[in-house]
């Protein structure tokens, strides 16, 4: 009853959320379940295992030159037709600190956060991102995360699933790639670019149509202020639903329905304790959390759009709730966010949580595949199954016969 009283109000400012309502039709005959099911733990977390072996992938270095080659090959196994966005980027480096740095354990047991610097509610909450290459014990890590950014050329990789019969229109699903801290930047943001993958492995496997089309970005640069994201939106935004040739039926960039930006789905242990500490495994309230701005110029679309996300969870997903919050920030959707609704899924509040030290591996040389469990994996996977059953229903997904 809740969904049905909520597709209803939906369908005065989002009109083509109405025709994908979530019914209530068994998995023999709910296209949504059987590509939701086709998302597996392993696999995702083996994506991630292959983004973190290019260390920190920091814009502007071979390194991340050489994971966005390989994301490309990948995106491109799948079947999906794969293009590039040129840019420059010659800001100089942003000069990271963080203050009065604390070792940070990763071992069983407590984990400690950053110490220094602001505090929230008495507790102490990381100031800043590392940029000390000793706090980094590994060396062959520390060694592969040595060459600094330099400016000049950047790029980055997207590639689209074509809707059957509404190629003019399109949803964006996205995620950065490139980090920061001397680790591997595993959850900062190799969970959502291995989510982004996998939705694309799995939209576009051959028995999949869907009606409206789908592009999946990876943008670069995000560190450095959301440069990529902002030279998207600054090359395509003006070509939207512009037939091209004229009378061909394509569409280099179809027109914006909604923007989808994944950034950081594995960890939720919890708000840090008097004296600093945190859980050492997955708080039993984690969730996956959906944000959009409340003071953006879409704010009502995607709000709704948030909730209908909610509900996908609530239907589709296997372990974690969803919660919506109303101040998306600090992300790629935010270019996108007065030009379309615009919304951004992660594994905690920006603001409130992430900003006071709920994931001490923010930005951190302990951002290492190995310092997650699968308990942690598991919110990232159901941060997949979330995007992939609402998208799924927005874009009109069905199995071919």
């Amino acid at each position: 009853m809740r969904s049905n009283l909520f597709i209803g109000a939906v369908c005065g400012l989002i009109t083509v959320l109405c025709p994908f309502a979530f019914g209530q039709g068994t998995a023999a005959d709910d296209p949504v379940r059987v590509l939701v099911g086709r998302l597996e733990l392993e696999r995702y977390k083996a994506t991630i295992k292959s983004l973190t072996e290019f260390g920190d992938r920091r814009q502007g270095t071979d390194r991340n030159r050489a994971a966005i080659d390989w994301i490309e090959r990948q995106l491109k196994s799948f079947g999906c037709n794969t293009a590039r966005i040129k840019y420059e980027y010659n800001a100089p480096e942003p000069q990271f600190r963080l203050k009065n740095r604390a070792p940070i354990p990763v071992a069983s047991g407590e984990i400690r956060a950053g110490s220094g610097g602001a505090r929230i509610r008495g507790i102490a909450v990381p100031t800043g991102v590392n940029d000390d290459p000793e706090a980094q014990p590994d060396a062959k890590l520390r060694e592969l995360d040595s060459q600094p950014s330099t400016p000049g050329p950047r790029e980055e990789v997207y590639c689209t699933k074509i809707g059957a019969t509404r190629p003019d229109e399109m949803y964006l699903i996205s995620a950065h790639m490139d980090g920061i801290g001397w680790g591997e930047a595993a959850d900062d943001d190799g969970s959502g670019t291995a989510l982004v993958m996998e939705l694309a492995r799995v939209l576009n496997s051959p028995d999949v149509r869907t009606e409206r089309s789908i592009r999946f970005a990876l943008w670069n640069n995000e560190e450095t202020g959301l440069h990529g994201a902002r030279a998207y939106v600054a090359q395509r935004a003006a070509l939207q639903g512009i037939e091209d040739p004229l009378g061909s039926g394509r569409y280099p960039e179809p027109r914006w329905l909604g923007m989808v930006q994944h950034d950081m789905v594995l960890f939720d242990h919890g708000m840090p304790r008097a004296d600093g500490t945190l859980g050492p495994e997955q708080r039993p309230e984690a969730d996956v959390n959906v944000e959009f701005q409340s003071t953006a110029k879409f704010s009502d679309q995607a709000m709704r759009l948030a909730f209908f996300f909610r509900d996908a969870n609530e239907k589709y997903a296997t372990d974690y709730p969803a919660a919506v919050g109303h101040h998306m920030t600090n992300t790629d959707s935010t270019p996108f966010m007065d030009l379309v609704p615009a919304i951004s899924v992660r594994e905690n509040e920006r603001g409130m949580q992430i900003g006071a030290g709920w994931n001490p591996h923010w930005h951190q040389p302990t951002d290492r595949y190995s310092t997650y469990s699968d308990k942690d994996f598991r919110l990232g996977l159901n941060a997949a199954q979330t995007t992939l059953a609402a998208i799924a229903r927005l874009a009109g997904a069905a199995l071919k016969k």
